[in-house]
């Protein structure tokens, strides 16, 4: 999805709105007094709040998307494809942090899109899921629940921001120290 300059000035300002205030707690009036402009002129570049909002869940999902089709396609071992995932996945959260958090707490505002958006969460959580069962099956390790391992990762890789400071300079410690208590905290040091 391409946006207009415009656009992407508004959706900046709106995702700085939607973490101040929430989603739903934001107008269209806050948007635009925020913008300096008239409310009725942002309906030249908008339909409406909710555009805004289906911008940000479905940006981030088909980045997420995107990303872990690139790894399903590689030749990697598959361990390496469990830290390649997980590398991918925090690098699109920490490069995101509000967007992030919009997109975690607030699709559920979602009318128009909300079916067609928790289908595709539920695709993109199958997906990670079978990346996972393949990668323990290839490992040999016990997966009592393939549906709550996955899970579990995505809801540690996707709320992450919340445990770091915005002021820790290299997110390459942040992923280190997930990817070490999500591999070794749930299969121990000795795999």
């Amino acid at each position: 999805m391409e946006l207009r300059e415009k656009q992407q000035k508004i959706l900046e300002v709106a995702i700085e709105l939607f973490k101040e205030k929430g989603y739903p707690a934001s107008s269209v009036r806050d948007l635009a007094t925020k913008l300096n402009i008239k409310a009725a002129s942002l309906y030249a570049h908008i339909r409406s709040k909710e555009e805004i909002l289906e911008w940000i869940c479905f940006g981030v999902a088909q980045e997420f998307f995107d990303e872990l089709q690139v790894i399903k396609t590689t030749d990697l071992p598959p361990k390496e494809k469990l830290n390649l995932f997980i590398d991918k996945h925090l690098s699109i959260v920490l490069k995101n942090r509000d967007v992030t958090h919009i997109y975690s707490n607030e699709w559920k505002h979602l009318e128009e899109r909300l079916s067609e958006f928790v289908a595709l969460r539920k695709n993109y959580q199958q997906e990670v899921e079978q990346l996972i069962s393949e990668i323990y099956t290839a490992e040999n390790w016990e997966l009592k629940s393939p549906t709550f391992t996955t899970r579990f990762i995505l809801h540690t890789l996707n709320n992450s921001y919340f445990w770091f400071k915005r002021n820790i300079e290299s997110t390459d410690e942040i992923n280190a120290e997930i990817k070490e208590k999500l591999l070794y905290g749930l299969l121990g040091r000795n795999r």
